[in-house]
């Protein structure tokens, strides 16, 4: 059968992405997110109408919605992000972090896993879904409580170290399989170009009272960023999200940028999110190692969160933070899961049955997250007192 044309496979995909969007009012109250409405609806779509070959010539815009979203998350990383709470957030984010890494040498053994690809597993674990997360806060109005404050600022840190996780697995991959990668000198040259930036951005904020925020010189920043950080293998997300802390240096986000972010989220995001899906073997699906990968996957990603309460401690609990509710509001793997589970399939990190684990992982955890995070927040409404003094 021919593969159908450009425009169609893109017609294909926004009908797609128009039948998850109306499906999302009535699917929101046993809170599940628009991402797996969309995963679903990929997964029909790859599997029956359009193979996953046909997006090749779309993938560039599918990606730019994930690079808009990580640079948005740079945005967030500013100065006063730790204002409150300093303690209490580095804690938990250091516990986010390290207690995944206590799987590694399970998972290598027991699925037998190289070194990179135990790495990649160990990132997605690590991540949290940020965007999933602070929605249902604002939804609640509880975005602004001292247990929203605290899961603003650890989710946007937590993905941080997730990240350099993530170019850690592919460096190592450079380096073992040489013919494929650069080894360590991309990585070393990432850091230099990332401090020659941001002494060319302090030089600009001296000499400049106004930034540059049209839509072009935004995408350049976004684009021009997320190469660097692909060719020195330090993988385009975190170029992107370098390139966001360079726009929050130069200044207040403006709203001009706001905008024009919001319309590339909004537009490619939901395309990727298809992709993603498409994606997703339905005869991956039926091999006993997806499903086992997957339930191990799964009980680690519960554990790891679980253990960031140990980051929540008596002081912080007597002044109105909520220990389960920062913990199920980590839990959800969300859109960085995906992201990293499908750039360590691009670059060969990962199989399609890995690749299908990790996405079950990820769609599970969110789901499963959100709706404990839902029936906390309405437990939290109707006897806050009793709760927090619990």
């Amino acid at each position: 059968m021919a593969q159908p044309s450009l425009l169609s496979t893109l017609l294909i995909l926004l009908i797609g992405v128009l039948l998850a969007r109306l499906s999302e009012s009535w699917m929101a109250r046993l809170a599940v997110p628009a991402i797996i409405l969309e995963l679903v609806m990929g997964f029909v779509l790859g599997n029956t109408v359009v193979p996953f070959e046909a997006m090749a010539p779309l993938s560039g815009l599918t990606e730019l919605g994930v690079l808009t979203l990580f640079f948005q998350v740079g945005l967030e990383v500013r100065g006063d992000l730790l204002s409150s709470r300093r303690a209490a957030i580095l804690r938990t984010v250091a516990l986010s972090f390290c207690t995944p890494l206590l799987a590694f040498w399970p998972l290598r053994s027991l699925f037998d896993l190289s070194i990179p690809t135990t790495l990649l597993c160990l990132a997605v674990l690590s991540a949290t879904g940020t965007g999933v997360t602070l929605r249902v806060l604002a939804q609640r109005g509880a975005i602004q409580t001292p247990s929203g404050r605290m899961l603003v600022g650890v989710s946007v840190l937590d993905d941080l170290p997730a990240i350099a996780l993530l170019a850690i697995a592919t460096a190592s991959a450079g380096l073992r399989l040489g013919t494929h990668g650069i080894g360590w000198a991309g990585p070393l040259l990432g850091v230099l170009l990332a401090v020659l930036s941001w002494l060319a951005v302090a030089h600009w904020s001296r000499h400049h009272s106004r930034r540059p925020a049209s839509a072009l010189s935004i995408l350049m920043l976004l684009i021009g960023s997320a190469w660097v950080g692909e060719a020195c293998g330090l993988t385009s997300l975190l170029g992107a999200l370098w390139g966001g802390v360079l726009m929050a240096r130069l200044g207040p986000v403006e709203g001009e940028v706001q905008r024009v972010l919001t319309v590339l989220s909004e537009v490619f995001l939901p395309l990727y999110f298809i992709s993603v899906g498409m994606r997703i073997s339905a005869g991956t699906l039926l091999q006993p190692a997806a499903w086992s990968l997957a339930a191990a996957l799964i009980v680690m990603a519960v554990l790891s969160k679980l253990a960031c309460g140990l980051g929540i401690d008596r002081n912080d609990r007597r002044e109105g933070v909520d220990r389960w509710l920062v913990v199920f509001g980590l839990i959800p793997r969300g859109l960085p899961g995906l992201v990293f589970a499908t750039t360590a399939l691009n670059q060969g990190l990962i199989d399609a049955v890995q690749f299908s684990s990790l996405v079950l992982m990820v769609t599970l955890t969110t789901v499963v997250g959100l709706l404990l995070l839902e029936r906390r927040l309405k437990r939290l409404e109707a006897v806050p007192q009793e709760v927090h003094e619990a």
